[in-house]
């Protein structure tokens, strides 16, 4: 059962995914007459374990003592994925927390080394009522048994810990603490522009689960374009310059997106653009950081990419 905190304290919803039964390219959206539009800190590290011990007997990121944190107690209820524009995808609690990891402790068997001081600075993440949501991967839940007999949360046997200096959602003060904390990757490694798959979802807080690249870069289809009986990009010379095809991505490179339809094809230029749902898709030139939308709309003919392969917000027919 949901507690009444987890009711209270969403700040970051989850885009419903719906099931799409037709074939390759067939919707019921009207192509628009054709536009491309006009091209529109962390924490640095300090010496020691888990805080800044030159300065005081400070456990935060800054040497002050950090005082005890009220999201100790607070269950995670469903961890959710977030782009951030230095660490790629970074796993947050269900209010939009970043949840981080300790060098010190081990996965393999868990095992949390953080106690005492150590977690009113990083408070650990409690393992009740923690639930995989839309980009996590259920299998890598886990939960550990800690010193004081309590279960914590562990990401690939990982425990988590929350900062107790992270007071917004998207806040990552923690990272690289001490040279020994880091954010939390979906998969329970650090995060980092690296561990982002070609191609996977991205929660936006307006457009709901959209398709973003390898950088952290919203992925775009042109309503010109056509997937049936042959995937058409439409965009070519100035356009494809503002709108950059997305190079081809295998599809054990790609997480959380449809795979039906998930493939490159040969545009008349030679080039091979990538497609999901036989749909082309494309970068902005406008967009500078990982999870800009600043394409979204152009024209009245582009729009971020459903992990369906639907053009999100565009006009029905």
């Amino acid at each position: 059962m949901k507690t009444s905190w987890r009711t209270a304290s969403l700040m970051v919803t989850a885009a419903s995914v719906l099931a799409l039964t037709t074939a390759c390219g067939q919707e019921t959206t009207t192509p628009a007459a054709q536009n491309v539009g006009a091209a529109g800190a962390a924490a640095q590290p300090s010496a020691g374990g888990y805080g800044n011990p030159g300065a005081g007997n400070g456990y935060g990121a800054d040497g002050s003592n950090a005082s005890a944190s009220p999201a100790a107690a607070v269950p995670a209820g469903s961890l959710t994925v977030a782009a951030d524009a230095k660490l790629g995808n970074v796993l947050t609690d269900e209010a939009g927390m970043t949840l981080y990891r300790f060098d010190n402790d081990t996965a393999k068997p868990p095992e949390s080394k953080c106690d005492g001081a150590c977690a009113t600075a990083w408070p650990p993440v409690p393992a009740d009522d923690a639930s995989a949501g839309a980009g996590v991967d259920k299998s890598a839940l886990g939960e550990v048994t800690r010193s004081d007999g309590t279960k914590q949360l562990t990401i690939d046997g990982w425990p988590a810990y929350r900062f107790a200096k992270d007071t917004q959602p998207g806040d990552t003060k923690g990272q690289g603490v001490g040279k020994t904390w880091f954010a939390l990757a979906p998969n329970g490694k650090k995060a980092s522009l690296a561990s982002l798959p070609g191609l996977s979802v991205h929660k936006d807080a307006k457009l709901g689960d959209i398709i973003v690249d390898k950088n952290g870069h919203t992925v775009y289809r042109f309503l010109k374009d056509k997937a049936w009986p042959k995937s058409v990009s439409a965009c070519t010379g100035a356009c494809l310059e503002k709108w950059p095809a997305v190079a081809p991505v295998e599809e054990s490179d790609t997480k959380g997106i449809r795979k039906k339809g998930l493939m490159p094809f040969t545009r008349p230029d030679g080039v091979k653009q990538m497609t999901v749902n036989c749909w082309p898709i494309y970068t902005f030139s406008g967009d500078t950081a990982p999870g800009d939308t600043n394409g979204q709309g152009v024209g009245g003919t582009w729009y971020a990419v459903s992990p369906e392969g639907k053009p999100i917000g565009a006009p029905a027919a």
